[in-house]
């Protein structure tokens, strides 16, 4: 049986619209009616999610309940949220959905293991508030994998390039907040990281798996073809994935 997927975005819009992207990259279809039905809530009022991790912000909560309450009574039969960071409240969101809401952590976790059963390190490029919520870190504890965080001099650059003023959220995804990721990915490789986690939806615009010498783990690209097969549509052979 087919289905509707349900994007919750907004966190930011320019990740959601690449997810979406991926999506359509991703699908196996000769012609429009080949595609997979998607609805997309697009709430860029979602309050932001690190300081609320840090407990220096209001709650996303409520108005990520809104949103998959909204994405449901449209039609959607499962939903993703391009957003790394909100996954902190997964828990609370599931419990107001009416739909599962696939969970890009797990999938990116499967997808890391297919590719490479000997993964031991990876390194972690994401919000301050992801790094400190141990959300990659529980999920690919699991399978043994340790998670390299940047150090906090480190992080700093990472945030300036997702969140500066002239950053990835800010509409710039070429010159320096590609500058200042690849630096902090080039150093995690350099202590050891066999392979490089985008744990923030921003990082895969600016950072390609072309970039680095291991391979790059996109739980955005991972999460948008288990939502196509989910659905019940085919992938496009031949497609992209990363590095083994």
């Amino acid at each position: 049986m087919r289905k509707t997927i349900g994007i919750l975005g907004g966190m930011g819009p320019e990740a959601t619209a690449h997810f979406f992207s991926l999506i359509i990259k991703h699908t196996a279809a000769a012609k429009d009616q080949d595609h997979v039905p998607v609805l997309i809530y697009n709430l860029p009022q979602i309050p932001e999610r690190t300081p609320a991790i840090l407990g220096k912000g209001p709650s996303p909560v409520p108005l990520l309940r809104k949103g998959v309450r909204t994405l449901a009574r449209a039609g959607a039969d499962f939903i993703a949220v391009p957003c790394i960071s909100a996954h902190a409240f997964l828990p609370d969101i599931q419990r107001a959905s009416p739909v599962p809401i696939l969970s890009l952590l797990d999938e990116a976790l499967v997808d890391a293991k297919k590719k490479n059963p000997r993964l031991k390190r990876a390194g972690l490029l994401a919000s301050t508030g992801t790094v400190r919520s141990g959300l990659f870190t529980k999920t690919f504890a699991k399978a043994g994998i340790e998670i390299m965080a940047p150090t906090d001099k480190e992080q700093a650059i990472v945030m300036e390039a997702v969140f500066g003023k002239r950053g990835v959220k800010a509409g710039y995804t070429e010159g320096r907040p590609k500058k200042l990721v690849l630096d902090v990915a080039r150093r995690l490789i350099k202590r050891g990281a066999e392979a490089m986690i985008a744990g923030c939806t921003e990082i895969p615009l600016v950072l390609k798996d072309e970039d680095i010498p291991v391979p790059l783990i996109e739980p955005m690209q991972i999460a948008a073809q288990a939502c196509i097969v989910k659905a019940g549509y085919r992938l496009k052979k031949g497609a992209p994935i990363h590095k083994s």
